[in-house]
């Protein structure tokens, strides 16, 4: 079966940035798994998986702009050090967890005092051209349960 809309691909990857290091993978582990065509990806992996098949490998490379976007300078926000969640003790470069209007939200430590901290609001891979190894591993016509909920169900999606 090829990846088209309303399919659940599961896939593994490895992320590198443009010097070739890796940032990122899932080898070794569960698959990961989306519903295509339901914005669950990133665009451009989305793109690059639509007529995949099944066990097919490929590289694709991403741009800024195509993966976490451009960084931003205005994204640099003071908030209580008592809201960054994560760890005990702070120290700039640290990622941490903070509750937004959006929900949810991973920064990175910038500048840390005893009771505020500057966090770069700034997603960690924003600005970076991304490469990312991909390996099509299943592909499955979706459930009705799963287009209704906009996601994949089971191993490497969610479970509800």
């Amino acid at each position: 079966m090829q990846v088209a809309d309303n399919t659940v691909v599961q896939f593994n990857y490895t992320l590198k940035n443009e010097d070739g290091d890796t940032l990122d993978t899932n080898v070794d582990n569960a698959p990961l798994a989306y519903l295509h065509g339901h914005k669950g990806m990133l665009e451009g992996i989305e793109n690059a998986m639509t007529g995949k098949d099944e066990g097919e490998s490929f590289s694709i490379t991403l741009t800024p702009e195509e993966g976490y976007g451009e960084r931003k300078d205005d994204m640099i926000q003071r908030v209580p050090v008592k809201h960054l969640q994560g760890a005990k003790k702070w120290k700039a470069g640290m990622m941490a967890t903070v509750h937004t209007e959006q929900g949810e939200r991973q920064v990175t430590l910038a500048k840390v005092g005893k009771f505020m901290a500057d966090v770069d609001m700034n997603h960690p891979l924003a600005g970076l051209t991304l490469i990312f190894d991909l390996e099509v591993v299943s592909v499955r016509a979706a459930t009705e349960e799963e287009i209704a909920h906009g996601h994949a169900h089971g191993e490497g999606g969610h479970q509800h």
